[in-house]
């Protein structure tokens, strides 16, 4: 008896071949199956947490303040030898800060952060309270009333308040997390609270500020997981508060005509926008591909207003060149890359909602500051993260680094949580015995 070969179910391909596999045995090649791969390596999924992560974000983030001291001690040098003071000044008080900064950023990173949540609501307050104390007796810089001198220590809230509404929010998203798709929940305490720190804001003219903080509380809603429906809807009304906000000031429609170049005469004459972003586009220019050498500008010589703070991108592109710009642009992408895989492997809503804060924070501003500089968008004046001279913007980044970086050590290993130099110590003694 012939025994007749037995029938699989399904279609044979006609040329009686087998269907080809994928290289991995689960995904079909093509476009799709490549932007998947992509994707997924992009956020890091299928591999076991390790240390990569973590020492890129510090590798960046030292990397990027190092860049911003010297570069600092550039910028500001001719400027202060013009009014009188030494040419280190500026850099010297900038080292100091980013000296203070990296501290807290270690100090923090070897914490466990959900320490925050109990101290957010007081955070708050303090941070409110000083904004209130700015419109009082604050300080006027350059039309922004930002600044106030607390013991002889000049502070700038608004900065402060970056990332304290970044803890906040998450704080107080996390314990709704089970009743965010009604609207009530979602809108208090967070529109209020935020709404008050960017009415404060509002009040100093800081134009720049009042759109990061409003990018903060948007991705504090997004990562906390509140439905887009509502997200749309926010979005729509805050995009007319925009527009208000903008028609109902001199100043912000002067900003908004100079970058399109139908700026009136009044505007020339009152604000001339068109003057700092025109040179800070010499600056770029004239650098072209390697730059004019490190120290070399020529803007710098009180052609560009606020050259070593809000349009230091400049001098960078001037001194440094294309090269240079894009080393800080790699610098900024790897950052918020490393940063995006530590949000994505969250699964406790505070911890994630509180890392996607900071990400949009860190990363939105710095797009922001870019594109100012280049004639992307008007100007707005945000300083560059980690680069542009400043104290409390300098050393608030750096803690909101730290809580990165405390998140990301929580998804090692235990015998990867120590550090690198215990564990170095530790190898070298076994090795010993």
């Amino acid at each position: 008896m012939v025994s007749t070969p037995t029938r699989t179910r399904g279609k044979e391909p006609r040329d009686g071949k087998p269907k080809a596999a994928s290289d991995d045995g689960s995904r079909p090649k093509g476009l799709r199956g490549h932007l998947r791969s992509f994707w997924e390596s992009l956020e890091g999924k299928g591999k076991a947490p390790n240390s990569s992560t973590y020492y890129l974000i510090l590798g960046c983030a030292l990397a990027l303040t190092a860049i911003g001291i010297m570069m600092v001690l550039s910028a500001s040098s001719v400027e202060a030898i013009s009014e009188g003071k030494s040419p280190y000044a500026d850099a010297l008080k900038q080292a100091v800060f980013g000296v203070v900064g990296l501290i807290a950023m270690y100090v923090i990173s070897r914490t466990n952060v959900n320490w925050m949540k109990r101290l957010s609501w007081w955070a708050l307050g303090a941070v409110i309270a000083l904004l209130a104390l700015v419109q009082i007796m604050g300080n006027t810089v350059n039309g922004n009333k930002n600044w106030i001198d607390i013991g002889g220590i000049t502070l700038q809230p608004s900065e402060m308040a970056k990332l304290i509404l970044c803890v906040w929010i998450a704080a107080v998203l996390a314990r709704k997390q089970k009743l965010l798709h009604r609207w009530m929940h979602v809108i208090i305490p967070v529109v209020p609270g935020a709404g008050l720190v960017i009415a404060l804001v509002m009040l100093g003219n800081d134009l720049g500020t009042v759109i990061v903080i409003a990018a903060i509380t948007a991705a504090g809603l997004y990562f906390a997981g509140v439905p887009g429906r509502m997200l749309a809807i926010a979005g729509a009304v805050g995009a007319l508060g925009a527009v208000l906000g903008t028609i109902s000031s001199q100043n912000r429609i002067c900003r908004i005509t100079s970058w399109l170049g139908t700026a009136s005469q009044q505007c020339t004459e009152q604000f001339d926008f068109d003057f700092q972003s025109t040179n800070g586009m010499y600056g770029l220019a004239q650098g072209s591909w390697t730059g004019l050498g490190l120290g070399q500008s020529r803007q710098k010589y009180n052609w560009l207003p606020e050259a070593h703070n809000d349009f230091i991108f400049a001098i960078i592109g001037e001194e440094l060149g294309l090269v240079g710009t894009i080393v800080v642009l790699v610098l900024f992408a790897i950052l918020g890359i490393a940063i995006f895989r530590v949000v994505v492997r969250q699964t406790d809503p505070f911890q994630r909602t509180l890392a996607g804060g900071i990400m949009v924070w860190l990363l939105g501003q710095a797009s922001m500051n870019m594109a100012v500089v280049t004639q992307l968008l008007p100007v707005v004046g945000v300083p560059l993260p980690f680069i542009s001279y400043g104290g409390s913007a300098l050393i608030m980044s750096l803690c909101g680094v730290g809580v990165v970086l405390s998140l990301a050590r929580g998804q090692l290993p235990a015998q990867q949580r120590s550090g690198f130099l215990p564990r170095l110590i530790s190898k070298t003694a076994r090795k010993r015995t």
